[in-house]
């Protein structure tokens, strides 16, 4: 009933965990197939992290009798969970204890010699790899094409490193994303992941420093990728993915029927722990028994906006709409 497909993969359930700290451990992984995942993308891979040991192994080749510098040792300037050799381990200890997918996962903004992990990262035995592009332009200078030329031209380079299936978790904000969107998807891209979140950190007005607050995602968090998906459902080829505010049964539902492939979940689980997997499982397979659908390929696309000749007007209709109909409390 809950069967779907996903980056050229056959998965039991429309429920993937997205990338997050809850699958560093090979029991939470286990206890997550046995929640009933359909697939897990693992936690992230860094492309400052993966530079600095590539650095300091070429440092230990040329000067195998020297101290390695401090500004070579990644730790002295963010805390990564692991390291490469534990990172492709865990990979490979996955493969092994389980039955689903596994995803490896690398952060990166740029290319780079880094990209040949992603070879290290299917050779370890990743079913597939999703590429974070967490890219913010910030010098003037730099155009829109430019920015989304990044995405792209990461894209190519490790797709001409890797024959496993490619997703590439995208952020919303682009001048023209449908058009980015088809770019990628004739560069090779076999997944879409919508969206990725920026977490800003705050501001402390007394220390007059910059502090980390990660918040976690609401429902309210899934209209925009709800909007994306629908648009884009059958204008590309590649599979389509929402992230990002999939709390409840609703939530997973509404995303199916926008045309999203999988349901991708973090925050939920950060907050109501890994066996919510049951629970999110138990409720779609009623809702689907109840409103008489035999399969989640039934549903998929059903609120897509597929076959409207123009997505953009209907966008504005209902953002006409809404505004026009709110009525403001007495």
């Amino acid at each position: 009933m809950l069967n779907t497909s996903y980056l050229r993969l056959n998965l039991r359930s429309p429920l993937v965990v997205a990338s997050c700290p809850l699958s560093t451990s090979l029991d939470q992984l286990k206890r997550m197939e046995d929640a009933g995942a359909g697939a897990v993308v693992l936690y992230s891979l860094f492309e400052e992290q993966v530079r600095a040991d590539q650095a300091l192994a070429k440092f230990r080749r040329e000067y195998p009798h020297a101290a390695p510098p401090e500004d070579l040792n990644p730790a002295n300037s963010y805390q990564f969970r692991t390291n490469l050799e534990a990172y492709l381990e865990h990979i490979r200890s996955a493969k092994q204890a389980l039955a689903i997918p596994i995803i490896g996962s690398l952060n990166c903004t740029s290319l780079g010699s880094w990209i040949e992990f992603a070879q290290s990262i299917e050779d370890a035995g990743a079913d597939a790899i999703e590429l974070n592009v967490y890219y913010l332009p910030t010098d003037p200078d730099v155009t829109s094409e430019q920015t989304e030329d990044v995405f792209v031209r990461i894209l190519k380079a490790v797709r001409g490193m890797v024959k496993i299936p490619i997703s590439l978790k995208l952020v919303p904000f682009f001048t023209a994303l449908s058009n980015l969107a088809r770019q990628l998807d004739q560069s090779g891209v076999d997944g879409l992941v919508l969206f990725n979140r920026f977490y800003q950190p705050d501001f402390d007005p007394q220390t007059l420093r910059v502090q980390p607050n990660l918040n976690l995602s609401t429902s309210a968090d899934l209209r925009l990728p709800l909007h994306w998906i629908a648009i884009l459902y059958r204008r590309i080829r590649a599979d389509l993915a929402a992230t990002g505010g999939i709390h409840t049964v609703e939530d997973v539902v509404k995303s199916l029927m926008v045309g999203a492939k999988v349901t991708m979940l973090a925050s939920v689980l950060l907050r109501e722990g890994i066996d919510h997997l049951r629970v999110l499982d138990e409720g779609l397979r009623t809702w689907l028994a109840r409103n008489e659908y035999s399969s989640v390929a039934e549903v998929q696309g059903l609120l897509s906006q597929f076959g409207g000749k123009n997505p953009s007007k209907t966008e504005r209709a209902e953002y006409i709409r809404t505004i026009t109909s709110y009525k403001p409390p007495v």
